[in-house]
């Protein structure tokens, strides 16, 4: 759909308000949030994406909220995985659970900017050159393979390339230094690790968007739609991970079943000139997927555990 200007505007002035809100007023200073606090930010979050939902519904058909829902989605799930990382890198340097949603808000706003950028990109490159939608497919189909049967990866911080550069031009502290992202010793400028944590968060997204962009290219191109069940995703992806950091490794089995979902979703792409699946058939297969993994996960007892 061709969307008014205006809609683009009045969405990100939502979405700016609402990272006022959440920086200026309820997240003023450092602090652990709580599992409760975190539960009841994840179930405002999506309850302000399924009325969202609900206006594209009434505003363009059902057709358009069955794209945005199943977009929305594939993103929700997708982004587990960037708490698994998130876990991971938290742990590798010993953030203190009370800079954990600074680290976040300020990553999350890259990730925002950075997201927007790939999505209008990808849609550009798929209108302007359409066998371009065969190698998101082939790539969602390797990332889905590589996920199966590599999804007990450990991360190694110190050997990531971006780091190491940022350390040859700004040194790091060993402290953090009350949460602060950079400070000054005897008129030199300091990184601590929290600004060390928060490049290797931004990197770690630039790397998802490389699987989970063209995972909902492959459900829709409407640019909009796209956007906004992106944005709603990555918006609530603090709360979740707050919500499920402590129990997020019952859920072993969701790699597997996201892993299906990646694959369908490209080979989705590869027949698109062939065969087009209808919109609500992806969105009963992905669902049943991801509600498979999560509730096996619980009944079935993992062997080997994940390296956190």
């Amino acid at each position: 759909m061709d969307t008014p200007i205006i809609f683009w505007i009045l969405f990100n002035c939502f979405v700016l308000m609402m990272l006022a809100l959440d920086l200026g007023v309820f997240h003023r200073k450092n602090h652990e949030v709580s599992i409760k606090e975190a539960i009841s930010w994840t179930i405002v979050w999506i309850m302000i994406a399924m009325i969202f939902n609900l206006i594209i519904y009434f505003w363009e058909g059902q057709d358009h909220a069955l794209e945005f829902l199943t977009g929305y989605l594939v993103e929700k799930a997708l982004s587990v995985d960037n708490i698994f990382v998130f876990i991971m890198i938290f742990a590798y340097f010993q953030i203190p659970a009370k800079y954990q949603h600074k680290i976040l808000f300020w990553g999350i706003l890259g990730a925002l900017i950075l997201r927007a950028i790939f999505i209008f990109a990808g849609i550009a490159l798929i209108e302007k050159f359409h066998f371009t939608i065969y190698i998101f497919g082939g790539l969602l189909i390797y990332t889905g393979y590589k996920m199966f049967f590599h999804n007990n990866a450990k991360i190694e911080p110190e050997k990531n390339p971006v780091t190491r550069l940022f350390r040859k031009f700004i040194p790091v502290t060993s402290e953090l230094h009350s949460g602060s992202f950079f400070i000054k010793q005897n008129g030199k400028k300091f990184a601590t690790p929290l600004f060390l944590v928060l490049i290797l968060i931004e990197t770690s997204d630039i790397i998802f968007a490389v699987d989970s962009i063209p995972a909902i290219l492959a459900i829709t191109q409407d640019q909009f739609i796209v956007y906004t069940s992106n944005v709603f995703a990555i918006m609530g992806l603090r709360s979740l991970y707050f919500a499920l950091a402590g129990v997020i490794h019952r859920f072993w089995l969701l790699s597997y079943g996201l892993a299906f979902v990646l694959i369908f979703v490209g080979v989705k792409m590869l027949i698109v000139d062939i065969y087009k699946i209808p919109i609500e058939y992806s969105l009963i297969f992905i669902a049943a997927i991801i509600t498979t993994s999560i509730l096996l996960s619980m009944k079935i007892s993992q062997k080997t555990p994940v390296n956190l």
